[in-house]
């Protein structure tokens, strides 16, 4: 991070919190940005008057507890293969993990990309291979990239668990839960899929603007300078400061891909409940590569992990530290609740960086 060019910033957002004459909340919805902020010491910078909240932007933390039990039960078949991202492996469920169940001689693997998955069916063809499909806009469009591979390459046992987000109505339901929030960090990889335009509405409906930021810390921090800005302009609007990879109108190839096999759905967040038109389905003439109906996966009733509060967390309620788990007994080697497991987590990034 170049010195000159943060304390500029630094004087601006100083400048601008102080015409505002009061706290601005600013939340961010990415769990990269998260640790980009604890990472960069950003906290320590900044003006009294700025509050950095963390929403729901981690993939791995907003699965509802319901889907981490439907994919145990995936992992307890003997004829299945489960692939999966790093960070989910560890998501505690009520009883268990897929780690936990990978130790008992459960074929669960850790994969790079949903490629490998897809790879790994059409070499074992005797066997069936369900990748579970957990991520927003950004991952998503190369998991639907995978399913039409299969579809065209004739690989019949390769399947996905769809459980993708899409973070507008996240955003949404954190507003309407009466979280006071003055302004978006919106991320810049979702924002390069769906462009900077599908915040529009939210922002003016409730008159507060978003910003598209990058990952690097004078990235963050000029995102936050141009939100206080426009927080003291009284400017709504949808911003753009990642202007090196974001686009007006985002990615269409990704999109169409994604819309392709996928239709918007209802779906069941950790934290926010059920949120309307914010998860993707299986499109019907894409059904068989739909693990929860090859499977007949059956209904899991509602659970929670004990005393676990990474929903309130999720919604921007309490701070991790709130929580009376954190530090103790709560760690990220023995994690209680997904927010201290996930790379993106909240409560890992105020535990590793204070």
């Amino acid at each position: 991070m170049d010195r000159q060019a943060s304390d500029a910033i630094i004087a601006r957002i100083a400048g601008a919190t102080e015409a505002v004459g009061r706290t601005i909340r600013i939340m961010e919805v990415c769990g990269t940005h998260t640790h980009a902020i604890g990472r960069g010491g950003l906290r320590a910078v900044l003006p009294k008057g700025i509050a950095l909240i963390s929403g729901p932007g981690c993939p791995v933390c907003v699965t509802s507890q319901r889907d981490v039990e439907r994919m145990l039960l995936l992992a307890d078949r003997g004829d299945v293969t489960v692939c999966t991202f790093g960070d989910m492996i560890r998501v505690p469920g009520v009883t268990t993990s897929l780690e936990r169940r990978r130790a008992n001689g459960a074929d669960v693997r850790v994969v790079y990309s949903p490629t490998d998955a897809l790879e790994l069916a059409a070499s074992r063809p005797e066997r069936e291979v369900v990748f579970l499909g957990v991520g927003f806009e950004t991952t998503a469009p190369g998991i639907a990239a995978t399913v039409l591979q299969a579809q065209s390459r004739g690989i019949a046992n390769y399947s996905v668990y769809a459980c993708h987000k899409l973070i507008v109505p996240a955003m949404e339901a954190v507003l309407s839960e009466g979280s006071r929030i003055d302004g978006f960090l919106t991320p810049g990889h979702v924002s390069v899929i769906i462009g900077p335009e599908a915040y529009e509405a939210l922002s003016q409906t409730h008159g507060i603007p978003c910003v598209a930021t990058g990952f690097e810390p004078t990235d963050v921090l000029e995102g936050i300078a141009q939100l206080v800005e426009h927080v003291r302009d009284r400017r709504p609007g949808s911003f753009v400061q990642y202007r090196r990879a974001v686009r007006p109108g985002g990615n269409r190839r990704a999109w169409d891909t994604l819309m392709r096999v996928f239709a918007i759905a209802d779906a069941e967040w950790r934290g926010l409940g059920n949120i309307p038109e914010s998860g993707l389905a299986f499109r019907p003439e894409f059904a068989a590569y739909d693990a929860v109906t090859r499977f007949d996966l059956p209904e899991v009733a509602p659970v929670s992990l004990a005393g676990c509060r990474c929903g309130d967390v999720l919604k921007g309620a309490i701070e991790p530290q709130e929580c009376p788990h954190f530090g103790r007994p709560c760690t990220p080697r023995n994690p209680l609740g997904p927010c201290m497991v996930s790379s993106e987590g909240s409560c890992a990034a105020r535990y590793k960086y204070g």
